[in-house]
């Protein structure tokens, strides 16, 4: 599974959660390391996800200060300079201009579709060539049917054949790294802290498997490294660090973004109580 022992891996989301919340974990991983992932869950019937441009201001949270957003993952790639975005990207149903991922890997890169309010995560080939609502390609597609879908030496979308147009392979060693995923009726934003003495950041095969522990039924890998943000309650939750291990205040600038837009909201109980009968603490 990529952890440790049982006691160590993530706990999965209770069966009845708040339509919103936030909790950050400490996780140690298989060879003694340890890294902090963040959690924000939303009830999919509480919340509107949309895919926007953070072109202006830039960074995740400035864009969400400026725009009323209090909650807000980061979304696909972009290239540098000028964060033009990397791989297919669709607003409102039309296309934005972007940089197309190498042949073949743009027709088989998994994305996030957002049509009338139905959340999908899925291999490009299963979405409609011309889909309508919002649209941004990233991958690789993490988890599919509550499995990991990534195992030793597989490159099945090609991101180290084509990690050129990266700054690094992604698909080795431990990053900072944020991921999507659908575990019932929420959605579930996670990112990573990583490339810090306290912090290891996470390789995708546990990445995936955290997000399984968690319920996932299907889940997919975004942008990541000094990218990796998650805003929640207005507030940058995350620690973003560039490759030497300097932190990024305020994050990084990055080009696209997921927003979940509150709906009317549900009521639920309290979260149960933890380990040692302490009630998980929540973001407000």
């Amino acid at each position: 599974m990529g952890f440790s022992a049982a006691m160590h891996a993530p706990r999965p989301l209770p069966v009845e959660v708040p339509a919103r919340g936030y909790e950050r974990r400490r996780l140690r991983l298989a060879d003694g390391a340890q890294t902090t992932l963040h959690l924000a869950w939303f009830h999919r019937a509480a919340v509107r996800l949309r895919v926007t441009q953070t072109s202006f201001p830039g960074t995740l949270l400035a864009w969400c200060r400026a725009n009323g957003a209090p909650d807000a993952l980061v979304g696909g790639f972009f290239v540098r300079p000028g964060r033009a975005p990397l791989g297919e990207l669709r607003i409102d149903g039309e296309r934005r201009e972007s940089v197309p991922f190498d042949y073949p890997w743009g027709l088989l890169r998994s994305s996030v579709h957002v049509s009338e309010g139905d959340v999908r995560i899925a291999r490009r080939p299963e979405i409609a060539l011309e889909p309508d609502g919002d649209l941004v390609q990233a991958g690789p597609l993490l988890v599919e049917g509550q499995r990991s879908l990534i195992l030793d030496g597989g490159d099945p979308e090609g991101f180290s054949a084509g990690a050129h147009q990266f700054d690094s392979d992604i698909t080795r060693g431990r990053y900072p790294r944020a991921a999507l995923a659908i575990a019932g009726p929420h959605l579930i934003a996670a990112v990573c802290d990583g490339r810090s003495g306290v912090d290891a950041g996470m390789t995708l095969q546990e990445l995936a498997a955290a997000l399984v522990e968690l319920g996932a039924r299907t889940a997919i890998n975004l942008d990541g490294g000094g990218s990796a943000s998650l805003v929640y309650g207005s507030r940058l939750r995350n620690r973003p660090r560039e490759e030497h291990g300097i932190e990024i205040l305020g994050g990084r600038p990055i080009s696209t973004a997921l927003i979940f837009d509150a709906l009317q909201p549900i009521s639920a109980p309290r979260l149960p109580r933890g380990p040692g009968g302490a009630t998980p603490r929540r973001a407000r």
